[in-house]
């Protein structure tokens, strides 16, 4: 098999591949919390009004700035993670650098947005 294809799309099969598990994760745990729900209406219990509220609050969370500025710096983690992979792995290929630098400067970008929303709206909290 021939190994020289899969080593520049690693990084996106590692993308996909989390995005992939996350969503999974959260598809399983809604399921359960129906099936919950459902067998509490079919026996004919009252849901409080804490339950209905908080389902409704997982299904669209309001933007904040925390969470923007959380997300900025992971992805700027993600960003130098990246850059520092080309570091080690330019020791074996020179070219191999330059490549690592123009990957990790799309979640530093991105990153840095999440940073600047994150400062300047802080009335989203």
């Amino acid at each position: 098999m021939d190994f020289e294809l899969l080593i520049p799309l690693s990084p996106f099969i590692m993308i996909v591949a989390i995005v992939g598990f996350q969503t999974m994760q959260k598809v399983k745990a809604q399921r359960e919390i129906q099936t919950t729900l459902r067998s509490a209406i079919e026996k004919g219990q009252p849901l409080p009004a804490d339950v209905i509220e908080s389902m409704s609050a997982s299904i669209h969370r309001p933007p904040s700035a925390t969470r923007d500025i959380r997300l900025g710096v992971i992805l700027l983690a993600v960003s130098v993670g990246l850059a520092l992979c080309g570091a080690a792995l330019s020791f074996f290929e020179e070219e191999i650098m330059y490549g690592m630098l123009a990957v990790s400067a799309i979640p530093a970008t991105v990153g840095v947005a999440f940073l600047g929303l994150g400062f300047f709206n802080k009335n989203k909290d």
